[in-house]
């Protein structure tokens, strides 16, 4: 039997064949941790420093100020786009009656001013017969009533003659007579693409004849515009004078 340093036999005795293990505690678990450990907190010391030495340094600065022109240019570039946009809509409104296509007073004035042998006469003093030309029910007992709204005063209100059905180019045709010259020059700036026509009768009353191309009436502003720039000479006829 041995017995181990330190023990008194006469106390403790080991029995058997198999010596005590009596090795130093493991230590090698203990080591592991205690480095990772370390490298962690150098990792967080040295991340510390650096954002120090960036705030103190004026790098913070200098990212901030960066970040805020791009934001501001971003903005900047934002809002003129949607300037842009919205000059463009309100353009497009401005030039359109809603449910129409856009409206050119140039075009109406152009082509009744010739019509004009003086000065243009208000609606009131404008007798309108109304016709329908095209295979849409109440087309013009409703434009009718509409005129009527801009102080037109109506006369007939019907179907086109069989000789015009579904034949009638552009938006309209205003027929009237040259007693009537001035009164075809005042309707024609209420109906964009309108067009027109002289016969041979002796009174002042005019025919509103609706093709396929109608659609509504011009706005009372672009019919204002109208009438003004066909109550003006032309720039051809003024640069001839000169």
């Amino acid at each position: 039997m041995l017995t181990p340093p330190g023990l008194k036999g006469k106390q403790y005795r080991i029995t058997g064949t198999t010596y005590p293990r009596l090795a130093r505690p493991n230590t090698r678990r203990r080591r592991i941790v205690q480095s990772v450990t370390g490298v962690v907190v150098l990792a967080v010391l040295g991340w510390g420093t650096f954002q120090l030495v960036d705030v103190f340094g004026g790098g913070h600065k200098k990212t901030a100020a960066a970040g805020c022109t791009r934001t501001t240019t971003a903005a900047g570039s934002a809002g003129g786009t949607a300037a842009g946009s919205a000059d463009k809509a309100s353009g497009a409104a401005s030039a359109a009656p809603s449910g129409s296509a856009p409206v050119s007073a140039a075009p109406v004035a152009a082509a009744f001013a010739a019509l004009v042998p003086g000065a243009i006469p208000k609606p009131a003093a404008v007798t309108v017969n109304v016709y329908n030309a095209t295979n849409r029910p109440g087309l013009a007992g409703q434009t009718a009533a509409e005129l009527k709204k801009r102080g037109f005063t109506i006369g007939k209100i019907g179907n086109a003659p069989a000789a015009l059905e579904n034949k009638v180019p552009g938006s309209a045709q205003i027929t009237g007579g040259k007693a009537g010259a001035a009164m075809m020059t005042v309707l024609g700036t209420e109906v964009t693409g309108s067009h027109p026509v002289t016969d041979k009768r002796n009174d002042t009353t005019v025919d509103l004849v609706l093709g396929n191309g109608f659609s509504a009436l011009a706005t009372p502003a672009q019919a204002a515009k109208a009438v003004t720039l066909a109550s003006r000479p032309s720039p051809s006829a003024s640069a001839a004078h000169c």
